[in-house]
């Protein structure tokens, strides 16, 4: 009987934390690939990349191993959820405009990210006030609520952290587009040994920085879309 509990136990955290984490994800990279697309540059469309499919975006470390790893640490891990997928490729010879394009292809990410989470304040609202789990049994709408909740604040989480500026994250693309050259080029060259800081960082307590902010957004998406509905009617 424990077993079976563990089991379930198990079944149910990876379906609140990481498959909203996993499609969320696949969006965030898929954006980039749709961006580099609407820039000039099919490359990432090429090689299958313009998908939702996580066989396509999917790093075996970053994208499967980590992020369950983290579900299923006890405590709160719903800020502690880390990890990555395949870096999207684009060929910037091939973009119209060399100097803006990569910085739109990395901030179509984060934007894919936070506009996610929009949505999401909406279902999370909704179901706060009854719709969609009106005749549903008291633990499923409670379910239900949380895997909303989680998604709203895994996406911002996303954004946050993808919007710190330094690279590989799309936060290092996007302030090189107003850096001097030389600067940008120097970060870029480091890419390596900033990736292994910032998983040093991230791994000693890093993600406790960026909840705050995470949060911020996440509560202020909610309360936005508390009031739209509430002048449509939708919720009292």
């Amino acid at each position: 009987m424990d077993g079976q509990q563990d089991v379930i136990a198990i079944v149910f955290k990876v379906a609140v934390f990481f498959i909203p984490f996993l499609f969320s994800i696949c969006v965030h990279e898929a954006a980039h690939a749709w961006m580099a697309k609407m820039c000039g540059d099919r490359t990432a469309e090429h090689m299958g990349r313009l998908t939702l499919n996580p066989v396509a975006h999917a790093d075996p470390i970053g994208t499967i191993l980590l992020p369950i790893a983290a579900v299923l640490l006890p405590g709160n891990v719903s800020q502690f959820i880390f990890g990555w997928a395949k870096p999207v490729p684009f060929d910037p010879s091939q973009l119209r405009d060399k100097k803006n394009g990569p910085f739109l292809i990395a901030l179509a990410g984060p934007v894919s990210n936070l506009i996610l989470a929009f949505i999401g304040a909406f279902v999370f609202v909704m179901v706060q006030n009854g719709t969609f789990v009106a005749n549903m049994e008291a633990d499923k709408a409670k379910l239900v609520s949380m895997i909303a909740a989680q998604f709203v604040g895994l996406n911002c989480m996303l954004a946050i952290l993808n919007l710190v500026p330094i690279h590989p994250l799309d936060g290092g693309k996007i302030i090189a587009r107003f850096l001097p050259v030389n600067a940008a080029r120097w970060l870029e060259e480091r890419e390596q040994i900033l990736s292994m800081i910032l998983l040093v960082l991230f791994l000693t307590g890093f993600a406790k920085l960026l909840a705050y902010p995470a949060g911020l957004v996440a509560n202020t998406f909610a309360m936005w879309a508390g009031s739209i509905l509430s002048v449509f009617g939708v919720v009292s």
